[in-house]
């Protein structure tokens, strides 16, 4: 497995794929919140995974809105930025290194239940390193119902092929699991933004008696809607966060609200 067990491994089959528009009735996935909108800024490094993995060291960069896993997360002009990807050791301070290929971020609130998260975004065409080979799936996705590298949901918003896709992932016994989780594609379709340009990405969750619904849209068009009819634990509030491979990636206007 590559990418240090952090990336997809290429799910088998499309379980369940479709494009629902059904009139469910809502119900509470958890109490409102307050709303979630991080600032940028200073310019310079905010956090990174070597802070993830010293945790209150003296040279640690921590923010009390996110945690990054893997790879950096800097501010630049007001927005936050992944750095020219590449891989390897970034130490505390990402100088020569920021092993952005594989960049996970989440927020450190995990009370995000019927939500929706905006932001806009903008991506540079997918690269490689000798570490991060070429895959479908590279490029940006949105974390929600974030509750461990094991269990959340990924809705991608721009991926190497071309496709939208919105995926659960929940704990595994496999060995052969991504970090200890199996992916499953619940809904995709195609929908390929343009590089270089601002784009707004929504995300939408909430509890339905049928499940979870789920939303996705781009620059105020929705490209995907399903119901998960068998959420399990995803049915309970989560973080929400970004997920980046081998893509150059800033994003800002981020918030986060009760659905």
């Amino acid at each position: 497995m590559t990418r240090r067990q952090l990336v997809w491994g290429g799910v088998a089959g499309v379980l369940g794929a479709s494009a629902v528009g059904i009139g469910a009735y809502e119900v509470s996935g958890g109490d409102a919140f307050p709303e979630f909108r991080p600032r940028f800024g200073p310019d310079g490094l905010i956090t990174n995974e070597w802070a993830f993995r010293n945790p209150r060291g003296p040279r640690a960069h921590e923010t009390s809105d996110w945690v990054t896993t893997s790879g950096s997360l800097f501010a630049t002009g007001g927005l936050g930025w992944t750095g020219r990807p590449d891989a390897g050791e970034t130490g505390p301070d990402s100088g020569a290194i920021n092993d952005s290929a594989v960049f996970r971020l989440v927020s450190r609130r995990r009370n995000f239940g019927p939500v929706t998260v905006s932001f806009k975004v903008r991506l540079r065409q997918p690269i490689t390193t000798a570490r991060t080979p070429e895959q479908d799936w590279d490029g940006g996705h949105v974390w929600l119902r974030y509750h461990s590298p094991q269990e959340l949901y990924a809705l991608s918003f721009r991926r190497r092929d071309g496709a939208v896709v919105i995926k659960r992932k929940v704990p595994s016994h496999d060995a052969a699991a991504v970090e200890g989780g199996d992916y499953t594609t619940i809904a995709e379709g195609s929908h390929a933004i343009s590089y270089g340009d601002w784009h707004l990405v929504e995300a939408h969750a909430v509890n339905v008696f049928s499940g979870v619904r789920l939303r996705l849209a781009i620059d105020g068009k929705e490209v995907l809607h399903t119901v998960d009819r068998t959420p399990g634990p995803l049915a309970a509030p989560g973080g929400v966060g970004l997920r980046v491979d081998n893509s150059e990636l800033w994003f800002g206007d981020f918030w986060a609200r009760t659905a």
